[in-house]
């Protein structure tokens, strides 16, 4: 089972976790529809549309850069034709785009609860809803978002309740769209990093912090690889489900897990957000 030929339509694909996705499928000679908004690398996070055009070029695969902000609706309507006519369809969606802010009720500003519910949540329904059409007529058609289990324990809501809302809203939508888009036999799953995940948007969400954390941390690679065994499965076999990367791993086999830690250490691997120890 292999991704060669298929189209890949990934959101935030200009660094982090959705560059090492887009990347790991190239390698198979995936066409990768790069959908972000950065066009030029960002002093801090680094990563474009077009450098990681340049990098699914290189591992094999054929690349579309398309700036979008899957905010606008209409963007992601005409996003999604251009995707589908450059490549003559679409197969995979991978919802990977997300905002993140820690902060509580008392404190965070209502518009940027607004900016990731409109991020995570809502991108979900619209980037899915306009890439529906394409689906259908996929051999195996796939929609991954990147959000947790569900997991009403207190104290994921205590601190940042706002921003537990707007991922447990993608994977609330995970588990609707697979009992509603199974008439067109769409698999529909979500999938959340057992471990903390090294990337530049980590690191300074948190104030520059985040990279102390980076000895406890796995690289991107490992969501990389776990998308990739969700998204070869065959015939709706995998579907409906909120994925911890690992698991999958482990259920196909691969079992040496100290691959993907980001350096060599003796430090615990940090348990991520929603995730219990």
């Amino acid at each position: 089972m292999s991704l060669q030929g298929k189209t890949l339509f990934i959101t935030g694909a200009s660094r982090g976790i959705g560059r090492e996705i887009a990347l790991k499928a190239a390698r198979d000679g995936a066409n990768i529809v790069i959908a972000a908004k950065s066009t030029t690398e960002h002093p801090k996070l680094g990563g474009s549309i077009y450098t990681v055009a340049k990098e699914v070029e290189e591992a094999g695969g054929k690349a579309f850069a398309i700036q979008l902000d899957v905010r606008d609706q209409n963007a992601v309507a005409e996003a999604m034709k251009q995707a589908a006519e450059h490549f003559g369809g679409i197969d995979i969606v991978v919802n990977n785009a997300g905002a993140i802010n820690l902060a509580g009720v008392e404190t965070l500003d209502p518009n940027r609860f607004d900016l990731m519910y409109e991020i995570n949540t809502r991108a979900v329904m619209v980037c899915s809803q306009a890439a529906l059409p394409y689906l259908q007529k996929s051999e195996n058609p796939h929609i991954l978002s990147l959000s947790p289990p569900l997991n009403l324990d207190p104290k994921w809501f205590s601190t940042y309740a706002p921003y537990a809302i707007t991922k447990y809203g993608m994977s609330m939508l995970t588990i609707g769209m697979n009992q509603e888009f199974e008439k067109f036999g769409i698999s529909v799953n979500s999938l959340w990093p057992r471990t903390l995940i090294a990337t530049a948007a980590v690191e300074f969400s948190l104030g520059g912090a985040g990279k102390a954390l980076f000895p406890r941390s796995r690289k991107p690679t490992i969501m990389a690889d776990a998308a990739y065994q969700i998204l070869i499965s065959q015939n709706r076999a995998v579907t409906g489900r909120l994925i911890i990367d690992q698991e999958i791993l482990i259920e196909r086999g691969i079992t040496d897990l100290d691959q993907y830690r980001y350096e060599d250490s003796d430090e615990e691997l940090m348990v991520d957000l929603f995730v219990e120890p």
